[in-house]
């Protein structure tokens, strides 16, 4: 399996108000799943309170794209701008997902 950061950002208005509540619920079952690691709106900036990030782990990036499409929010057109990167969390909480693989100039440090 492998960890992906998901950004999403959403416009503002009456629509995501009517699905933010049905949008949890599926981030909620994810979870359940092993699917998704962490979810969360971002705090600051401009524009903040309608994007977030999501940590999922997947074995490729399709099933990512496909898990995203069955998010509310996809299904009601409420994603205005989307990315998904494959990420390594070599250290730190995380860790346990990571690939393990340490460059060599940092093997020592493992």
């Amino acid at each position: 399996m492998h960890i992906y950061l998901v950004r999403m950002e959403h416009p503002d208005g009456e629509g995501w108000n009517q699905h933010v509540v049905e949008h949890v619920q599926y981030l909620k079952a994810l979870i359940a799943r092993g699917q998704l690691l962490a979810s969360g709106p971002l705090k600051a900036g401009p524009g903040a309170r309608r994007a977030g990030f999501i940590v999922m782990k997947a074995p490729d990036r399709a099933a990512v794209q496909a898990l995203v499409d069955a998010d509310p929010f996809a299904r009601e057109g409420l994603i205005c701008a989307l990315t998904i990167e494959e990420w390594d969390p070599l250290f730190g909480m995380l860790a346990e997902h990571s690939s393990q693989s340490l460059p060599p100039e940092l093997a020592a440090l493992a």
